[in-house]
């Protein structure tokens, strides 16, 4: 074999090496964040954490605001059909503790949040955050909300557990302000 034919030899491969390591860097986040999720005002900020590359960002499910007549309505944060966060709101009739033994089915490693910025009890897990609050508002009483992480959703869980932690503390008085909630 001489040089010009291990040369058309090789450029071939390379050429071919070359578009799969572009086309493996082709990913990213090709999707904007909206400004809300089932009628509920979202931060792309306390959001960022949980989101992945892909090509489109959906809210899927209920309204949060208007539950039809239900007592409780859900909302999931995908992309690409996969979960990034899953959003739960309940009508309640009291303030129930999520450290009670009663949820503790729940979470993992839960642990109560501290100093709420609103009234109520909230607790957090490693994928997951709860949290009972009054709300004294035309459509209910008192509300449970509760937020939880794809089961998928790897990184540090220290990280992730805080990243939860703020993602719930900025929601839930977004909600409270739309449901219309005096407390």
């Amino acid at each position: 074999m001489n040089k010009g034919d291990l040369r058309r030899a090789v450029a071939p491969a390379l050429m071919s090496c070359l578009a799969l390591t572009l086309s493996a860097c082709g990913g990213g986040r090709e999707y904007t964040v909206p400004k809300e999720a089932c009628e509920v005002p979202l931060s792309e900020e306390r959001l960022e954490p949980f989101l992945v590359d892909g090509e489109s960002l959906k809210a899927v499910g209920d309204s949060l605001i208007d539950f039809e007549g239900r007592s409780y309505a859900t909302c999931e944060i995908t992309v690409d059909d996969r979960l990034v966060i899953s959003l739960q709101v309940d009508k309640v009739d009291k303030v129930y503790d999520p450290m009670d033994n009663s949820e503790s089915f729940r979470f993992e490693n839960r642990a109560r949040m501290e100093n709420l910025p609103f009234g109520g009890l909230g607790a957090l897990g490693d994928r997951n955050s709860m949290v009972s609050t009054a709300c004294s508002g035309p459509k209910t009483d008192h509300l449970i909300i509760y937020v939880s992480t794809s089961l998928k959703a790897g990184g540090d869980v220290g990280e992730r557990r805080k990243n939860i932690e703020a993602f719930t503390l900025d929601f839930a008085p977004k909600l409270k302000k739309k449901l219309g909630c005096s407390t």
